[in-house]
């Protein structure tokens, strides 16, 4: 069985903008696999959904504490231990693929300090500490959403691909 999204939702969404397109085709993975991107859901969903999830998390962390916080949160390894750039690569966003690779240089060369347990100051002193993660963070804000229509672009060139339309 196939992802479904009902047309009215979709039209709602895509007149909410391309953050709730993509927004309301993530959902549908979600109540598909019962809403945790797990083992179990990778499993269930195809790699373009577990993409599609991932750049949501991805965006969702790194507008709210960076890098650091992505890392910090345990997303690491699924970013930068998976083909996770280079399937933005092949969704043609190659500039992004790019900027990945950037981070995950720096991810290898910094994670065992940024995933450890620690408390909530530990934690914010982790930015004073890894200051050469700021300008990945600014960065990726000040192309947030480029990126993001990007993906709701190729989403809606693929559509057919991710879910089948309902009435």
């Amino acid at each position: 069985m196939k992802i479904q999204v009902k047309d009215t939702d979709l039209q709602r969404a895509a007149a909410e903008g391309m953050d709730a397109f993509i927004q309301v085709v993530v959902d549908a993975a979600k109540a598909y696999v019962g809403g945790e991107l797990n083992e179990d859901a990778f499993k269930a969903l195809p790699a373009d959904h577990i993409t599609l999830w991932g750049y949501v998390i991805l965006r969702d962390e790194l507008c709210d504490g960076g890098f650091i916080q992505l890392i910090h949160n345990g997303y690491g390894p699924f970013f930068f231990l998976n083909p996770f750039a280079k399937a933005m690569r092949l969704w043609g966003l190659k500039d992004f693929s790019k900027f990945l690779y950037r981070a995950r240089e720096l991810y290898e060369e910094h994670h065992e300090a940024l995933e450890k347990e620690m408390s909530d100051e530990e934690f914010m002193a982790l930015y004073e500490q890894f200051p050469q993660f700021d300008d990945l963070d600014d960065e990726f804000i000040a192309n947030e959403e480029e990126i993001t229509g990007m993906i709701a672009h190729y989403l809606d060139d693929h559509l057919l691909d991710f879910v089948d339309i309902v009435k």
